[in-house]
């Protein structure tokens, strides 16, 4: 439940498939982009879930492969979604790259580059039955959607 100390070769891989897009999306933003008006509050919580979520990732083992049984399902599941999201990142980097299609929805999940890792990070949290994790990734998830609803919200 509180998780064991140790390194995540999967939590590596998972903060890999999260920050390689990522550092390429900063020489490709999109168009009229600002961080200016954000609720800092809501950039608080991202930071510090960013930073927990990270930790939680790398340093419980928990999250490594286990022998198969139906918690290997919610490891699958998170697998799944974060290759939706890079799917998600190359349709974006395909795209115009205007801010609609930076804030989109992919498969009718709203706001999905920030949605999709969240809810991956969650499912992770669930398979290593770490409860760190289920906290890092509520405050991470507070922020970052929270940030990208409400620039969703100023560009309708």
């Amino acid at each position: 439940m509180f998780g064991h100390l140790g390194f995540s070769y999967v939590g590596l891989l998972f903060m890999t498939m999260l920050m390689v897009p990522n550092l390429i999306w900063m020489k490709k933003q999109p168009q009229g982009y600002s961080a200016k008006n954000e609720n800092k509050i809501l950039a608080v919580l991202e930071r510090v879930g960013e930073a927990l979520t990270t930790c939680c990732a790398l340093f419980f083992s928990d999250f490594n492969l286990q022998e198969l049984s139906k918690w290997t399902l919610w490891l699958a599941a998170a697998c799944i979604l974060m290759i939706m999201y890079e799917i998600w990142w190359v349709r974006y980097f395909k795209s115009e790259r205007k801010l609609n299609d930076f804030y989109s929805s992919f498969l009718g999940i709203p706001v999905a580059g920030a949605t999709l890792p969240v809810m991956a990070f969650f499912l992770l949290g669930i398979y290593g039955k770490v409860i760190w994790m289920f906290i890092a990734d509520i405050v991470l998830g507070i922020g970052h959607i929270g940030i990208h609803l409400q620039h969703r919200k100023e560009i309708k």
